[in-house]
């Protein structure tokens, strides 16, 4: 895949961003599209949609039933926006890891630094397409009820009392205000992070340090509100009627403990190839325990807004679950419980003991079904309220590799932009030779 190159520096290591890497990427691309083609194709005549007949009796809510787009393309629309809205949730993850590991003042976590800032390289893209799929999907209302024309108008027969009475919040200017500001704070401390981590690379000295963990306070600040702002514009919102409280936190949850797999992975991947050579079981073990804990926080938050929406048994607030646990002809019922196994049960079971959180065998394999189990949950919580009964498969997972290809196309460009090692880095040589 590709080779070793020392610098001046005995810990300086650089990513050759090999050609036979790059056609890899390539290839799933068109694999990708290949797949999304055929997904098109299929559900323009209709193939496999004769189980979807009876769906409209279990929808549950207003704005049930398919409006919009012809079926193929509002599905394209959709999966457009679930995997955008994943892997953006992935890489800024990046930086929030980062960030925190400032903040802590952390020295084992400072070789995968570098990991953590090329994961953020999908930021930016994805920011620029959220705002383009948006106005895409708008074109024919595929993404979000609220933004049917009339439905805030009491003198319209498309009137919706329940949703305009939440105006105030969701109209098409604050909204975009809104998507605007989130993406520009993030892009805004990626960047400021990584140029502050390069001139520390350049220059030397203690001051990019500190510089840095102010930086990062700040950043994780606003965060710690955009994440969850975003999470109800960009998710909660499709299911306009229903709300909870503790959504933002969920999707947090989610994006976070796919971009420790996402981060677990690249550097398992990266070792492998022969970098990252100071890299040992310590830090691999820490990588676990992080997938591992934050697996169980994901499942706390979700047992937590299950059971006190099913303790309550509002239909006002049940409706989410229905849907999704026998709404539909229990066309998402297997999902659901799919996710808690794979997201869940899997990784509990698989990382408990310490030796499976220093193998990179293991980490691997439970960092897969992590990427794969959470994309599904965010699956689930779009695809029920924009599709319906009319979901499927072959379009998701073709989109889904065209934005993986691109996504590793970023990841490998910005890796190799730097030394993989941050080689001035205050609390490299503690990092070098951390032990637990």
């Amino acid at each position: 895949m590709a080779t070793l190159t020392h610098h001046e520096s005995a810990t300086a290591e650089y990513l050759e961003d090999s050609p036979n890497a790059r056609k890899k990427f390539i290839y799933i691309i068109v694999a990708g599209a290949i797949l999304l083609v055929l997904g098109l194709v299929m559900a323009a005549m209709g193939i496999g949609a004769e189980h979807h007949a009876a769906g409209h009796e279990a929808a549950g809510h207003a704005g049930a039933e398919h409006h919009g787009s012809p079926i193929w393309l509002k599905r394209f629309i959709v999966s457009l926006w679930h995997n955008n809205v994943f892997f953006t949730g992935v890489s800024v993850v990046g930086t929030v890891f980062m960030a925190i590991q400032y903040v802590a003042y952390a020295g084992w976590s400072v070789l995968i630094k570098r990991v953590n800032e090329a994961l953020s390289a999908w930021v930016i893209p994805g920011g620029i397409l959220m705002v383009i799929i948006f106005f895409i999907g708008n074109i024919n209302h595929d993404l979000f009820h609220w933004t049917m024309p009339g439905i805030m108008d009491p003198k319209s027969a498309n009137y919706d009392e329940i949703i305009a009475g939440k105006s105030g919040f969701l109209n098409m200017p604050f909204y975009l205000i809104r998507m605007v500001i989130y993406i520009a704070i993030w892009a805004y401390f990626t960047k400021r992070l990584r140029d502050l981590s390069l001139a520390e690379d350049l220059n030397g000295g203690t001051e990019y340090f500190h510089k840095s963990i102010n930086v990062a306070a700040l950043f994780l600040v606003l965060f710690a509100v955009s994440s969850s702002m975003s999470a109800w514009d960009w998710v909660m919102s499709v299911d306009v009627h229903w709300f909870s409280t503790m959504f933002g936190w969920y999707v947090f949850a989610s994006w976070w403990v796919s971009g420790i797999a996402a981060t677990t992975l690249i550097v398992i991947y990266l070792k492998q190839a022969g970098y990252l050579r100071f890299i040992n079981a310590s830090h691999l073990h820490d990588l676990g325990k992080f997938m591992f804990g934050f697996s169980i926080f994901w499942t706390y938050v979700w047992f937590s807004q299950f059971m006190l929406i099913w303790y309550a048994n509002l239909p006002e607030e049940s409706v989410y679950y229905n849907q999704r646990l026998g709404g539909f002809n229990g066309q998402y019922t297997w999902i659901f419980f799919f996710n808690l196994i794979i997201n869940f049960a899997f990784p509990f079971l698989v990382l408990m003991t310490r030796d499976a959180k220093r193998q990179m065998i293991m980490l691997k394999i439970v960092s897969i079904a992590i990427l794969i189990g959470h994309w599904s949950d965010f699956y689930l919580m779009l695809m029920p309220a924009t599709m319906q009964e009319n979901n499927g498969f072959i379009i998701e997972i073709g989109t889904a590799m065209v934005f993986l290809g691109s996504f590793l196309l970023l990841l490998t460009k910005r890796l190799s932009q730097a030394s993989l090692v941050p080689v001035h880095h205050p609390f490299l040589d503690e990092s070098v030779h951390h032990t637990t």
